[in-house]
């Protein structure tokens, strides 16, 4: 059994969707991080830098881990699956986890602050990072033009940059003309346990869709950021 602390991010639906597809048995606890309690002692017990997700893994003596990627990678090796044994393999597809958590992650949650939260709109920071962000989907564009999935086969590098990438209308930042990285996300949806693991903890429906959830969501950010 493992414990998952969790809200509905990307960061969040790394953990979940891996999870999900890799058919673990889980109890997923909701940290309302609008209220801090990322910040209470006992959830920084698990986590000391107060972010989700986190695990605690109760088969492994209580083992707590924190940090999406590092989630990411213990579960796969931990099950032998979504992660190659062989080192080359091992290698691309960290390289691909590691572009997403260094990359296309703080590209895209900075245009979010700029774009959706700070209350003053200041448009070269908010051009600076939809930019990146978009340069970043063409780096993913260009490889997926010649590959199915981002590594020699699917993997948790595919999960990892698709709960990102699937939110680029909330970032502001548009997916016209990328034509392989639009069939790789449609793909995306497809796999097992995917489209359960971005409702964990709960849906937040289609934001984009409804401006009265969407503006009370905002809102919410805003006082995060003041806080």
């Amino acid at each position: 059994m493992i414990d998952l602390y969790t809200a509905p991010t990307p960061n969040g639906h790394k953990a979940s969707c891996t999870l999900e597809a890799l058919e673990l048995e889980y109890t997923a606890h909701f940290v309302n991080i609008g209220e801090g309690e990322q910040k209470k002692p006992e959830f920084l017990a698990i986590n000391p830098n107060g972010r989700i997700p986190a695990i605690v893994d109760r088969d492994a003596g209580d083992f707590p881990i924190f940090e999406s990627g590092a989630i990411m990678i213990y579960l796969a090796e931990k099950t032998g699956r979504l992660m190659p044994t062989d080192a080359k393999g091992r290698a691309e597809v960290i390289q691909w986890l590691m572009f997403q958590m260094g990359g296309v992650g703080p590209m895209m949650g900075q245009a979010n602050v700029f774009f959706r939260y700070f209350p003053e709109k200041i448009q070269p920071a908010i051009d600076r990072y939809q930019n990146e962000g978009r340069r970043l989907f063409e780096v993913l564009d260009g490889h997926l033009a010649n590959n199915q999935w981002l590594a020699a086969d699917y993997s948790i590098a595919d999960i990892a940059n698709w709960c990102w990438v699937r939110t680029h209308k909330w970032s502001g930042i548009s997916v016209e003309g990328l034509e392989h990285l639009q069939r790789w996300s449609e793909a995306m949806f497809q796999q097992p346990g995917i489209a359960k693991g971005i409702e964990v903890p709960f849906s937040l429906g289609n934001l984009l869709d409804d401006d009265k959830d969407a503006e009370k969501f905002v809102d919410n950010a805003q006082d995060m950021l003041q806080k």
